[in-house]
């Protein structure tokens, strides 16, 4: 597991890192739209994901789909609680501000599905 955590912070930094730069080649300022926050939560959420079904795979290996599928959802919730207002305070969501919670967002999911898919080949 910390395997698992040190691999997706190391490409979260790298992901964060492009971004920011992508952000300032376009001058747009670095750190709006929650930025931070969203890589964050992104992060935390699939840790916790990742650790619940590594836990749950050899008693409940029937499940850990289901379980896949309730932690993104998770994320799409925890989506409209902590984002989905201030990006709609406009009435308009911003290619920006979707960008901003996608790209962590699809970088976690893309790691999370990898990583999950070789270890639980393996069971």
């Amino acid at each position: 597991m910390r395997s698992f955590t040190f691999k997706l912070a190391a490409l979260l930094i790298f992901v964060f890192g492009t971004h920011l730069f992508i952000l300032f080649l376009n001058q747009i300022p670095l750190f709006s739209h929650q930025l931070i926050k969203a890589y964050l939560i992104n992060m935390a959420a699939t840790i916790i994901i990742y650790v619940l079904i590594h836990r749950l795979k050899e008693n409940h290996s029937s499940k850990l789909g289901f379980i896949f599928l309730l932690g993104s959802g998770l994320k799409f919730l925890l989506f409209f609680m902590i984002f989905y207002a201030g990006y709609k305070a406009d009435n308009t969501i911003t290619t920006l501000e979707f960008l901003t919670f996608f790209t962590p967002y699809a970088t976690c999911l893309i790691f999370e599905t990898y990583a999950l898919s070789k270890e639980l080949n393996q069971v």
